[in-house]
């Protein structure tokens, strides 16, 4: 298996995972501190946190099929650093945490990076 199909599977499979386990069949203790720090009632609160459960699996599943398209790529990137700073924001304690945002965000990144960064090494190849 080459960087590209490594880089394809851990992103897909990393928005999969956490839009299903933390978000839709366990609502996991830090999901709702996250969404309690915006102010919301506990049932808007789990609400949000599975649409965005939800959202996550289908963006995982879009990000699998096309893997090499620039835009989903640099989704991947928006995504991944405003998620970190909305823990960095709203509660920072967190960065410090067992595998915390930093950790997991910033690898997601440099997929996202090396999967832009080979195609258009091909697009140069090819010319």
């Amino acid at each position: 298996m080459n960087a590209q199909q490594i880089a394809r599977y851990v992103i897909a499979f990393s928005w999969i995972y956490h839009g299903l386990f933390p978000k839709l069949i366990h609502i996991a203790p830090l999901e709702r501190l996250m969404t309690a720090s915006l102010g919301l009632s506990t049932e808007m609160s789990d609400w949000v946190t599975r649409f965005a459960g939800v959202s996550e699996i289908l963006f995982g599943i879009v990000f699998f099929v096309f893997y090499t398209n620039k835009i989903l790529n640099v989704l991947n990137i928006i995504g991944m650093l405003a998620l970190l700073l909305f823990v960095a924001t709203l509660q920072p304690q967190l960065l410090i945490e067992a595998f915390n945002p930093v950790t997991t965000n910033l690898p997601l990144i440099a997929f996202s990076v090396i999967l832009l960064r080979n195609k258009a090494n091909q697009k140069t190849a090819a010319h």
